[in-house]
């Protein structure tokens, strides 16, 4: 049996960090959640990459639980690093954090999981390293990341009986 290399966590670790400004936000001049559910997406494929060093696909979004909302004139910092992989699968934790740059007050407002799948050039999944957690929080996340799993295993399910059962046809129209 071949056992596969492991990496800490750590290796994965990305950062991403703007200002918030008009062209970001809605009306109510708060960000808008699907510029920052993009940014999600995108610093956590880095650090999917990362853990993986082959190209990665997003597999899944789990909720994004938007806490408080992010303000013109704020910075916005998003954090992202592996928790958990399985064969050909990572998962990666996203915090957002918005900070008011006059203050220096921050505030943790979103969170994420996201699982991505590694592919070669030809489209076929790579297996990845497993994940050797060290700190509390990872230690944490690690050990919540089957359930996590099997949580997201029974939505796709779901997902399918409901995309056949509406298939290709305009649902709208009865």
């Amino acid at each position: 049996m071949t056992t596969r290399p492991a990496k800490f966590c750590k290796e994965s670790r990305a950062v991403k960090a703007s200002m918030v400004l008009p062209p970001d936000t809605n009306n109510y001049g708060t960000m808008f959640g699907g510029k920052v559910m993009s940014n999600i997406d995108d610093i956590a494929a880095i650090a999917a990459t990362r853990h993986a060093r082959t190209s990665v696909v997003t597999a899944s979004t789990d909720s994004v639980d938007f806490l408080h909302p992010i303000r013109i004139g704020q910075s916005v910092c998003l954090e992202a690093f592996t928790t958990w992989a399985h064969n050909t699968s990572v998962e990666v934790f996203v915090k957002v954090v918005a900070e008011d740059m006059l203050t220096g007050e921050r505030t943790v407002c979103a969170t994420s999981f996201l699982t991505f799948v590694a592919m070669d050039i030809n489209g076929e999944k790579q297996m990845v390293p497993t994940v050797i957690p060290e700190t509390e929080l990872e230690k944490f996340l690690f050990e919540g990341a089957p359930e996590r799993e099997n949580k997201r295993l029974e939505k796709r399910e779901q997902s399918k009986v409901l995309a056949k059962r509406f298939g290709t046809e305009n649902f709208w129209q009865g």
